[in-house]
């Protein structure tokens, strides 16, 4: 789709604007949390699973992903690293004209109180320190682009907020508690969702390099980070043997079929090597991680 046939400011701008193929990644690790609380809730006497609780974390995860969408394409822009002579990636909203700058402060501001209103009823479920996890949530959503993703702190953060936290608290939120099994599996979950961190800086190591943001595939070199996107899938399922060990047998087994599916796109993204046409990987990693939530999920409910 060229950048002519979508009108500025306009509904279809707006949907390009916030990156919906992005909001799977965002919602495949609360659901792996929540069906470990639902599945653990039985054992739990005076726990019973809220539905209305679980809808709140899934809405809140989405709104937040839009929210750093929104930021990253206005501060990228803002910054220049979004000249469309040389990007690679997805055309951004605000460097396509789509979007005026001013409407996307606005957008921000409005998507970031919601997801501030939306979150805040979670305190009914669990407690004062789910303002806390509020507060970190939106506050590295602007650190992430303005600065922690120019100095290879991006991966780390995905393990945390794409791992720790929306698997974590959604438990700890259902149950009022969390053990050392359950964050094991926020590690694996934010190890697989880093695969589409790492192809879509594989992708950008050139033009990331030449305007100086250093980013962990920019640090580590070309054939390091092949190789980490490659341990990355193996590792998160290999971890996820654990599951074995508290029952969920099918959770072991399932997610072998995600691993097919990433080893293919590790073969593809190595063979492409470089241009735009790594954007077809990127779309197949997000897949990858989709069909990864999927598979745990069905083998964590049906064990």
């Amino acid at each position: 789709m060229k950048s002519k046939d979508i009108k500025k400011d306009s509904l279809e701008a707006w949907i390009m604007a916030s990156r919906p193929k992005t909001l799977s990644g965002a919602a495949v690790p609360v659901i792996i949390g929540l069906a470990l609380a639902f599945k653990d809730s039985a054992s739990y006497e005076g726990s019973p699973f809220s539905w209305a609780a679980a809808a709140l974390c899934i809405i809140f995860a989405w709104i937040m992903q839009i929210d750093a969408n929104f930021i990253n394409d206005f501060f990228d822009y803002a910054k220049g690293t979004d000249d469309t002579s040389t990007r690679l990636g997805p055309r951004r909203a605000c460097a396509q004209g789509w979007v005026s700058v001013d409407k996307m402060k606005h957008a921000i501001a409005i998507t970031t109180c919601l997801g501030c209103l939306i979150g805040l009823p979670l305190m009914m479920y669990g407690g004062l320190e789910m303002v806390l996890i509020g507060i970190l949530c939106v506050v590295f959503c602007f650190l992430y682009t303005t600065h922690l993703s120019y100095v290879g702190m991006g991966d780390l953060l995905v393990f945390v907020f794409f791992g720790i936290i929306p698997v974590c608290v959604p438990y700890y939120i259902q149950l009022h508690t969390c053990s050392s099994f359950v964050f094991l599996m926020s590690l694996a979950c934010g190890m697989v969702v880093d695969t589409l961190l790492i192809v879509n800086n594989f992708r950008d190591r050139d033009t990331d390099k030449a305007v100086g943001k250093t980013t962990l595939v920019v640090k580590i070199g070309e054939k390091a980070s092949l190789q980490l996107y490659l341990a990355l899938g193996w590792g998160a399922c290999i971890m996820g043997m654990a599951y074995f060990t508290h029952g969920f047998f099918l959770a072991t087994l399932l997610p072998i079929v995600y691993l097919v599916f990433h080893h293919y796109t590790y073969i593809r993204i190595k063979r492409i090597n470089r241009g735009k046409a790594l954007n077809l990987c990127l779309a197949e990693t997000a897949r990858n991680i989709f069909i990864y939530g999927i598979m745990v999920t069905i083998g964590i409910l049906l064990s």
